[in-house]
């Protein structure tokens, strides 16, 4: 998950940097990664997150089956579709 997510979290994404690099030297963040650190945006304007804080974002969107109290078994169950965060699509 955190690798399809990268682009989404402070993660840097520069991955052919990753695969040239000395593996015994420090690792060094790319312009673009601190870039991100520094606005804590993306280019679009949405936030980037960390990954606990991206899944605390995404726990939010659920959907629930439902059914009213007191209704008969043969009634249809309805749909909730919980809304999301502000600021996060």
């Amino acid at each position: 998950m955190r690798e399809a997510w990268r682009e989404m979290m402070f993660a840097d994404e520069d991955q052919e940097a990753k695969a040239e690099r000395d593996p015994v030297a420090p690792a060094k963040r790319s312009a673009g990664a601190l870039a991100k650190i520094r606005r804590c945006q993306l280019d679009d304007g949405s936030p980037v997150h960390s990954f606990a804080t991206l899944l605390s974002e995404l726990a939010n969107f659920t959907r629930n089956r439902c059914l009213a109290h007191g209704t008969r078994s043969d009634t249809a169950p309805f749909t909730i579709l919980a809304t999301p965060n502000p600021g996060f699509s």
